[in-house]
């Protein structure tokens, strides 16, 4: 499966952004999907994931809360609506297929899309 996100852009501390990540392929329902960032200087994290059917969502500590992850598989698209934006969400986000909901290892994902920039400004 190949996967293309986009969404990303700058924003002012306490906005949002919604990412999305378009799936190509027939098999996007057969994947849990989720949403990685990587800051400069620091090693790609785990931020969000969601089972194949949407029914369980898992978050990171740090944008519990704030972040929604959702997908649409009539549309092959998974989303990461982001709120509350901090500084320290600026990063390259990442989405991911494979694993479970509760995968939170990069080497859990078995395809990655390219990244998307997301910058947040005081």
């Amino acid at each position: 499966v190949q996967l293309q996100a986009s969404g990303g852009g700058l924003v002012q501390a306490g906005g949002s952004l919604r990412l999305s990540c378009a799936a190509s392929g027939r098999t996007f329902s057969s994947y849990a999907m989720g949403w990685f960032r990587q800051a400069p200087g620091k090693e790609r994290e785990f931020v969000a994931a969601i089972s194949r059917n949407g029914l369980i969502t898992n978050y990171a500590d740090s944008v519990k809360g704030r972040f929604t992850i959702s997908r649409d598989n009539a549309k092959n698209t998974v989303y990461l609506q982001m709120n509350s934006l901090k500084l320290e969400d600026t990063a390259v986000y990442y989405c991911a297929a494979g694993g479970s909901a509760w995968s939170t290892r990069i080497d859990q994902y078995d395809y990655w899309g390219q990244g998307t920039q997301v910058t947040v400004s005081s």
